[in-house]
């Protein structure tokens, strides 16, 4: 595996690391030289305290005491383990892990604020309440009250407890939710949360998974055996999800099985990064599936290295998801056990940034360093993580492997309504009697998915609209609740299907209101790299707050936004605020648009 070593903490120019020629410690370039105290050449500092030089190396300690040589691609792992044991990062911590990286404190504070949950403690600043409650404010809490949710907590909990509102924690069919350190409070009111916030407990329960004995007793792993053993050649497992239809279920929707032959055909070594960042305000279905049946994902992720020959593995999971974070520690190393000849598999922690979503921003995270997408091509399957080809997949993908190889590619194009084929798995929330993760056919219209699925509308609620994909997917009116969900199928309307985040709403809600939200959300996201993204998010939230919206320059500011910023982020977030004045002109004092439902 000297290979894999070798790539890691060396960037490449042009994809987020700077030339050697600039690595002269004068404007924070890894490999820097660093004068004494961590300061760039021609300046003095002062000696770091004691305790800082303690806090930083006690953040490397578990990578020294594993023989792990700390790396420049593991700085946000170190980051998290100094705000875990402090409470928050503090100026001379981060100047002392500067220190013994050997980088100019300029990188590691770049990373550090980059970050939402990274508490960033300037000298002499007062550090924050050593807890906080986190409050969800995006769509699906929206409309449960998240926001007075917040205020009442402020109040009722008082100055020793941090109050935040936040963008969503992936637990939308639970609305509104609180988190109280890292332990969700689903379905939550004031006395729920001030009870838990008394009680002292900060941590989620390992969820109710099958473990391995259990999945292996079923079944489980007899596909990875055979095509481990050769049994199964690799173009078999290739042509079943050829055969299937099988595409990306993170969003992009592009085909599995060409992915997988664009990957295998590039020079070795090739890496694979798996995203189960799921930020999309809406989304929790790969929560869902890691929390229920941990091991058929696992499985289907084994089997993509074998066939397309990777050498190493890095799964990049969301910090929201902390229990899932550790039952999937477990059991990855129940597997390694079983399986000791396994390429390097590390697990990396998110730390707040929905950008983190996008496959090039995923791995300009697991790198060590801001999540800012890169600019195409090269794309990652040719030039992706550590500068090597780079097989990127979502845990919901990869969680379809075993039963498409197994039953048949025929077996799973066999499903689907309406034309489309296809199995897919709906997160479905908002203003319906029986919310959560919906597997059912490609294909199926809202109305069916609710009526047959989701138990009808709330008592007293009617359908007035939806998000058919998430915050980024656009809004459609109840008259078009007839068309089929799938890829390609919603493009008509300005919208897609994305990760088929599903947020239905009534005659209670206003669409302007949700369409706004989703703008501030994604003010909030931006990288900032941009200027269309970062400028033209907040702009347009500001201008969405008129009584009446000024329908041109709203326009022209959108389509700005679509053709000029540099990843999906800032080229979606104007869907929902055109979706509104096409389809809900009346809410905004906007004329009806010819065509629209």
């Amino acid at each position: 595996m000297t290979n894999i070593v070798d790539q890691q903490g060396k960037g490449r120019a042009g994809q987020g690391e700077r030339p050697d020629a600039v690595r002269d410690g004068s404007g924070g370039g890894r490999g820097g030289k660093a004068g004494k105290g961590g300061g760039e050449r021609g300046r003095k500092r002062e000696p770091l305290p004691e305790s800082a030089l303690a806090a930083a190396a006690a953040a490397l300690a578990p990578d020294l005491d594993a023989g792990v040589t700390p790396r420049p691609d593991r700085l946000i792992e170190y980051l998290h383990r100094l705000q875990d044991a402090h409470g928050a990062l503090f100026a001379d911590h981060l100047a002392a892990l500067a220190e013994a990286l050997k980088f100019a404190r300029a990188e590691v504070f770049e990373v550090a604020t980059f970050y939402h949950h990274f508490d960033f403690v300037p000298t002499g600043a007062e550090a924050p309440p050593k807890l906080t409650v986190r409050v969800c404010d995006s769509l699906g809490c929206a409309m449960a009250g998240g926001a007075e949710l917040a205020a009442s907590l402020a109040t009722r909990l008082g100055a020793e407890v941090r109050v935040q509102r936040v963008p969503c924690v992936g637990r939308c069919d639970s609305a509104p939710v609180a988190v109280v350190g890292q332990k969700p409070v689903l379905s939550a009111d004031a006395d729920k949360v001030a009870a838990i916030v008394a009680s002292g407990e900060r941590e989620e329960a390992l969820p109710d998974a099958i473990r391995f004995d259990a999945y292996r007793a079923t079944g489980g792993y007899a596909l990875w055996e055979a095509v481990r053993s050769g049994e199964r050649d690799a173009d078999s497992i290739i042509t079943a999800l050829d055969g299937a239809g099988l595409r990306g279920l993170g969003g992009a929707g592009f085909p599995a099985a060409r992915k997988w032959r664009t990957v295998a055909a590039q020079p070795a070594p090739r890496n694979m990064a798996v995203n189960i960042d799921e930020g999309e305000p809406g989304t929790f279905k790969d929560r869902h599936y890691l929390a229920t049946d941990p091991h058929r994902f696992i499985e289907g992720m084994l089997i993509a290295a074998r066939v397309v020959g990777i050498a190493g593995i890095w799964i990049y999971i969301r910090d929201e998801y902390a229990a899932l974070r550790r039952l999937l520690a477990e059991e990855l190393d129940r597997v390694r056990v079983e399986w000791p000849d396994l390429p390097p598999i590390e697990l990396r922690r998110g730390a707040g940034a929905y950008v983190c979503g996008e496959e090039s921003a995923m791995i300009e995270s697991i790198e060590g360093k801001r999540g800012m997408p890169r600019l195409r091509p090269p794309y990652v399957a040719e030039v992706g993580l550590f500068g090597r080809p780079t097989l990127e997949h979502n845990l919901e993908t990869l969680w379809w492997v075993r039963d498409i190889v197994e039953r048949g590619g025929d077996w799973f194009a066999s499903h689907g309504r309406n034309g489309r084929k296809g199995l897919r798995s709906f997160s479905v929330s908002g203003r319906v009697a029986k919310p959560g993760v919906v597997v059912t056919d490609a294909g199926i219209t809202l109305r069916e998915l609710i009526d047959e699925h989701c138990g009808g509308m709330l008592p007293g609620h009617e359908l007035y609209g939806y998000f058919p994909g998430g915050a980024s997917g656009g809004i459609l009116p109840a008259s078009l609740a007839n068309v089929p969900l799938d890829f390609d199928t919603l493009a008509p309307y300005g919208c897609f299907i994305g990760s088929a985040a599903i947020v239905v709403f009534s005659q209670h809600d206003q669409a302007r209101l949700l369409a706004e939200n989703a703008m501030e959300f994604f003010a909030h996201e931006s990288c900032g790299q941009c200027t269309p993204c970062r400028v033209g998010t907040a702009k347009a939230a500001g201008l969405m707050k008129a009584p009446e919206w000024d329908a041109g320059l709203l326009k022209e500011l959108g389509r700005t936004m679509m053709d000029a910023s540099i990843c999906g982020l800032g080229q979606a977030a104007p869907n929902p605020m055109q979706s509104v004045l096409r389809f809900f002109p009346q809410e905004v004092g906007a004329a009806k648009e010819e065509g629209a439902a």
